[in-house]
């Protein structure tokens, strides 16, 4: 049994417990895990973006770390995104079929609409209110995890990224969790089969 922590990442929030050096005062005073998160042994299973919200996932197992964050497990990840724009149902089946960016295919994904807004907490500094009222709100649902690839998908059909929150990845969800807060769970790993290659079968008689 391994432990994990559903963190809700703030805005602009670095996905890691330290800052990395920096000759600028902006970036050297960015706000890391450290400052929601003082539990020993504990790293992410995967990263969020700086400007992204959501769902974080952390774990004390290295193999469990392992099984969330490598693409190889195709484990979907959900997020709510606004983007700019009412994006048409040609764009959209686009997206969904697998668009191409500079490091090649997406793989297919699950693009929605959606026709109300998701349950989301005020955002400091919010989407300033012009590009607001000129946006709307998809869900994205994808099982490979590339850089940014969510803005990058949005911005390739010509409706980039206001906000993005990260609410599903896998079975865990970010629930009613605040931004800022998180909570424990445990997770019960696969054992190895009896009949695992690692061990040495009985011959038949």
């Amino acid at each position: 049994m391994a432990k994990l922590l559903l963190f809700n990442k703030p805005y602009r929030v670095l996905s890691q417990f330290t800052n990395n050096p920096s000759s600028s005062p902006e970036a050297s005073s960015r706000q890391t895990l450290a400052d929601f998160i003082n539990i020993p042994n504990f790293y992410p299973a995967g990263r969020l973006d700086y400007d992204s919200e959501g769902l974080l996932l952390l774990t004390d197992n290295g193999g469990l770390q392992a099984r969330i964050a490598d693409p190889k497990h195709k484990l979907q990840k959900s997020y709510w995104v606004q983007v700019e724009g009412r994006p048409s149902q040609d764009a959209l089946k686009g997206l969904s079929a697998g668009i191409e960016l500079k490091d090649g295919l997406t793989l297919p994904a699950q693009i929605r609409s959606l026709k109300t807004l998701p349950p989301l907490w005020k955002r400091e500094p919010c989407v300033p209110e012009h590009r607001a009222l000129n946006s709307s709100w998809l869900e994205i649902t994808l099982t490979e995890g590339r850089n940014r690839q969510v803005r990058r998908m949005c911005a390739a059909i010509n409706h980039p990224v206001l906000r993005l929150v990260r609410h599903r990845i896998g079975p865990w969800q970010l629930r009613d969790m605040q931004p800022g807060e998180h909570a424990s769970c445990n997770v019960h790993l696969p054992t190895r089969s009896k009949n695992s290659p690692a061990q040495k079968r009985r011959p038949k008689t």
